[in-house]
């Protein structure tokens, strides 16, 4: 599904409290799992050893990292809407809460439900804080549930 598209950054305040169409589906595959490990120095078992996880783990099987799912936020911010015009850059400017309520299994395909809470301009920027659910094929319940914040920089 295309993005959401908002005419500039200073309309964006229409459109708090307005969640928008869930983005496409995503996989999340042992081989992305892989490559996070890698970058990130994470290789506890339950990401990478399928065997082990199938027996030990109370998951049935190796999971993504939450940090993977959460470092998906901005991937799927882009899926969701698309400011047309008016921003110069975009910067993650922090989280509020994030919770991971279910885990998301290996190869298991994802996507987001994106909430605009709030947009505040100042003379120099503007300030959006975004709900986001990113949810599992796998699960009934979210695997992420992030408020995060975003600031844009008008051109």
């Amino acid at each position: 599904m295309p993005p959401f598209e908002i005419e500039n950054v200073n309309s964006l305040k229409q459109w708090e409290g307005r969640e928008f169409p869930a983005t496409d589906w995503f996989v999340i595959t042992r081989d992305r799992i892989q490559k996070f490990a890698d970058a990130t120095e994470d290789r506890q078992w339950i990401h990478l050893d399928p065997e082990r996880a199938e027996h030990e783990s109370p998951f049935g099987g190796t999971i993504a990292h939450g940090f993977l799912t959460l470092s998906l936020l901005s991937y799927f911010l882009k899926q969701a809407i698309q400011i047309r015009s008016g921003v110069a850059m975009t910067i993650n400017y922090g989280l509020n809460r994030v919770r991971f309520p279910s885990a998301v299994h290996a190869g298991s395909p994802v996507r987001a439900r994106v909430t605009l809470l709030s947009a505040k301009a100042s003379s120099e920027f503007v300030d959006a804080a975004f709900l986001i659910h990113v949810e599992s094929q796998s699960s009934s319940k979210p695997c992420c549930v992030a408020e995060w914040l975003v600031r844009y920089y008008p051109q």
